[in-house]
């Protein structure tokens, strides 16, 4: 008999979050029920995230309970009666919660990243029948590592290229103290892109950014390349993301492992800037700016906006980490999931951006 499991998320109604539920009804028969924490603050979006599922065919909205909550705050700020339900429930928790921004400042990005994890370690270390903790963590707890980064390591001394990987280095060493205890499951994603097949994203960052620059420089006769680019960037489409990870998260092998769930072939930073310039605007970039050059002047904010680029993204096309996946591909190896080639969906990115360009939320805050 198939046990039914009872879920719960943290960072809804995010994208990502999101996602993995409508992944785990595609997927999977045997639950039970979902509790869904999100931030007082959210409810409506919550609410209409919920409406919005009434119409997708396999989601069971009758399973669904939104719960009003923090994980800053000690118990998660739930109420002692939702608290104690929770705990004599709850079979399988994935904590998403966290600050993504690559120019989030450090207070904040501690708070929500770190202390948030802390206060979720300890809440469900009192879970009564917990069967899998899944934290969703980054390839790019490597900071500024370069080389081969395995998906055992965790610990050097490199630094971080900023605070969003260095508050979430320091929340995936607290997970890795629960793994003795807990059956835990880490998942390092790369640079999460949009759908395969529709390109659907949550927000244009990332390689984005080189659309948006394509866009505002499309009207000169050539376009320039910045820097020599020989740096390997990890992106990864969404749709290999959520269905891994919902796969991984039941595996009764993946109990205590780390998966990195990136691209075994990446491209260059100048292979992936040309695709998008040829894809996006029948352009091939035809001369070489200094790196520096481009740092300097995006040290401007009025240029970073009209070329809607954060800054803070461009160290990701210097750095050149290699990030091995031999054990997320040995474990994934009999569910048929692996990663696309990014050529192969770039076109489904770059038809979604153009038809969502106009739409100031799909952008980030340039700062």
């Amino acid at each position: 008999m198939v046990m039914s499991n009872t879920y719960l998320f943290t960072g809804f109604p995010g994208y990502l979050a999101s996602a993995l539920i409508e992944g785990l009804f595609r997927n999977r028969n045997s639950i039970e029920k979902l509790y869904l924490l999100h931030l007082p603050s959210m409810e409506k979006e919550a609410k209409k995230q919920i409406e919005a599922w009434e119409t997708v065919n396999g989601v069971n909205t009758g399973k669904i309970e939104l719960v009003p909550g923090d994980i800053t705050q000690k118990g998660l700020g739930l109420s002692s009666a939702t608290s104690m339900q929770l705990l004599q429930e709850v079979t399988h928790v994935f904590h998403l919660a966290a600050l993504y921004d690559l120019a989030v400042p450090l207070m904040p990005a501690w708070k929500v990243n770190v202390q948030g994890t802390r206060e979720v370690n300890r809440w469900l270390s009192q879970c009564q029948h917990l069967e899998r903790y899944i934290y969703f963590s980054t390839a790019y707890v490597s900071g500024k590592r370069e080389g081969t980064v395995y998906e055992k390591d965790l610990a050097h001394g490199k630094g971080f290229k900023n605070h969003y990987e260095y508050t979430k280095h320091e929340a995936e060493n607290l997970v890795h103290r629960m793994c003795k205890e807990i059956p835990t499951t880490i998942i390092r994603p790369g640079i999460v892109v949009g759908h395969t097949k529709s390109g659907v994203t949550a927000k244009f960052d990332g390689p984005y950014f080189i659309l948006n620059l394509v866009e505002a420089l499309r009207s000169l006769p050539v376009l320039p390349f910045f820097g020599k680019g020989t740096a390997r960037v990890n992106l990864v489409p969404q749709d290999y993301v959520i269905e891994a990870t919902n796969y991984l998260a039941h595996h009764p092998e993946s109990s205590g492992k780390t998966y990195h769930l990136t691209d075994p072939n990446p491209y260059t930073a100048k292979e992936i800037y040309e695709q998008l310039s040829y894809v996006y605007a029948d352009k091939h970039p035809r001369f070489t700016l200094p790196l520096g050059l481009a740092n300097q002047s995006l040290k401007l904010r009025p240029l970073r906006k009209v070329l809607g680029i954060q800054r803070e993204a461009l160290d990701y096309f210097l750095c050149s980490a290699y990030y091995d996946n031999h054990q997320a591909e040995m474990d994934l190896a009999a569910s048929g999931i692996f990663c696309p080639d990014f050529f192969s969906y770039t076109g489904a990115l770059v038809d979604y951006y153009r038809e969502k360009r106009g739409d100031p939320s799909k952008h980030v805050s340039i700062l």
